[in-house]
């Protein structure tokens, strides 16, 4: 039985990744009508694809959604606030520094400032810049996650903060560099990845199913929204101080 269940997720998988496959192999025999470069190789690299999309759903399924709801209750229940949001900030914090999409673009945006002369040339400047990029990115969505717990203890409107934000971060367009503009509108997507992502909604659903007069479907969503818009106003606020 768990073998035909697996064999049943791997299937689910492919026919999610099925419209991707399509696209891409469509526009590259009919539109620009060249023959697929090694086929043996996109076809094995398909298959790992797969399996991996099916390890990691399973994954969030059995480890990270129930670890998340578990600690909600747990802190719920324990009814400190203080702990609470110390923890929210902290699961924000370093759910973000860990992802592996941050990483690779503060690096990139590292070596672009290098060659724009924003920084110096050297691999200590670079490692700091991307450093800093990183830091500045988790600390803006830990404090995010912090605000979005807030909101749903306290049973704000989900709309209000949002609509805070986007002034916000329109008036400091404004005055951010260009260069930084661009990876500032980027670093909340990119920071709301693979990692951050299910810890963060088990977190919400999780409290607002253990809070009385909380409803998980309108309460316990809403955090992501926080989180991809924060970092645009604290990378900008690092571009404009760095």
């Amino acid at each position: 039985m768990p073998n035909f269940r697996f064999v049943k997720y791997l299937f689910s998988s492919f026919l999610d990744l099925v419209p991707i496959f399509a696209v891409v192999l469509v526009f590259q025999v009919f539109v620009i009508k060249q023959p697929v470069p090694d086929l043996e190789r996109l076809i094995s690299g398909s298959l790992f694809v797969i399996l991996g999309l099916t390890l990691f759903v399973q994954g969030l399924e059995q480890s990270l959604f129930p670890l998340g709801e578990d600690m909600a209750y747990a802190f719920a229940r324990k009814g400190s606030l203080f702990w609470l949001l110390v923890f929210a900030f902290c699961l924000g914090f370093g759910a973000a520094i860990a992802e592996p999409a941050l990483i690779a673009v503060s690096r990139e945006a590292a070596n672009i400032a290098s060659e724009d002369h924003l920084i110096d040339a050297t691999d200590a400047a670079k490692d700091s810049y991307a450093l800093g990029l990183r830091i500045t990115v988790a600390f803006s969505i830990g404090l995010a996650i912090l605000i979005g717990v807030l909101r749903i203890i306290r049973g704000w409107p989900v709309h209000y903060p949002v609509f805070v934000g986007y002034v916000c971060v329109a008036v400091i367009t404004k005055f951010a560099p260009s260069e930084i503009i661009g990876i500032a509108y980027d670093s909340g997507g990119i920071a709301t990845s693979s990692i951050t992502v299910p810890l963060v909604t088990a977190l919400g659903v999780g409290l607002a199913t253990v809070i009385k007069g909380r409803n998980p479907i309108t309460d316990g969503f809403g955090l992501i929204i926080f989180a991809s818009l924060l970092p645009m106003i604290f990378v900008m606020i690092y571009g404009m101080a760095a």
